[in-house]
């Protein structure tokens, strides 16, 4: 039984709602997992530091910028050590509004957190989604770092999506 930490930054509530659904249905998966919502906005390093596992939840602002909360904690993540840990990443973006940037926010930590010693896991396919670029992309370039939400266009679609994210990464926490 794993302890795995779901922290998220959210300006208008959108990715803190989508946290909140994560962890109602990872919970509800039976897997014996504990799972605990934080905002990183009130997060210092040492608590990521605390679970065995992390869900990261990034929203991508602007034109490719970090939301305000991981923008201030980008720097601090320098002292963190993500050694042994199997991070999961669900970002939101916009991909019609945005193309030339959708999800650049996942691709900004995702690199950060392999280079702290993290093993991401969770990556999603591209397929479906309509993007010019994106930082968020893995290295084959068929996948994002992790799901990909769009709560802009895509809204019905969350609901699946955040089910079949769950079973994936579910099972490589163990």
């Amino acid at each position: 039984m794993a302890n795995i930490g779901i922290f998220y930054g959210s300006n208008e509530g959108n990715t803190a709602a989508v946290a909140d659904q994560l962890k109602e249905i990872l919970s509800g998966m039976g897997s014996g997992h504990q799972f605990e919502v934080r905002n990183i906005g009130e997060a210092i390093p040492s608590d990521l530091e605390e679970f065995d596992h992390l869900i990261l939840g990034i929203p991508t602002w602007n034109i490719g910028e970090l939301q305000d909360d991981w923008d201030a904690f980008y720097y601090d993540m320098e002292s963190l050590n993500l050694r042994g840990k199997k991070i999961a990443i669900f970002g939101l973006g916009d991909q019609y509004g945005y193309s030339d940037s959708f999800l650049d926010g996942v691709g900004m930590i995702g690199e950060e957190v392999i280079v702290r010693g993290g093993e991401l896991i969770g990556q999603w396919p591209v397929d479906g989604y309509e993007f010019t670029q994106s930082l968020a992309l893995d290295i084959d370039t068929t996948k994002f770092m992790g799901l990909a939400i769009d709560q802009d266009n895509e809204v019905d679609k969350t609901p699946e999506r955040l089910k079949t994210w769950a079973s994936q990464i579910l099972p490589q926490f163990n």
